[in-house]
């Protein structure tokens, strides 16, 4: 006698629709403004930079990134924020 495995065959997931494809999106151009000039500058040159200008005691005036510790790089004593 010989045992014959039994398959179950699932049709309806054979038959299922694929997925509707997706609308294309069109890009809408827009007219130069003028007044974004300065913005638009900015955002090709990769956004502001968080610098900020530091007065240290022994005088010295430099621009460094805005953190919560900051030494002179002429004395390095520690600026308190």
């Amino acid at each position: 006698m010989r045992l014959h495995r039994q398959t179950r065959h699932d049709h309806h997931h054979d038959e299922q629709a694929a997925p509707a494809p997706r609308p294309e999106r069109r890009l809408r151009l827009v007219p130069d403004d003028p007044a974004l000039a300065a913005e638009r500058r900015m955002r090709r040159a990769g956004g502001p930079q968080d610098t900020a200008l530091y007065h240290c005691g022994c005088g010295f005036v430099f621009d460094a990134p805005v953190t919560t510790t900051v030494r002179c790089p002429h004395c390095a004593g520690d600026l308190a924020w």
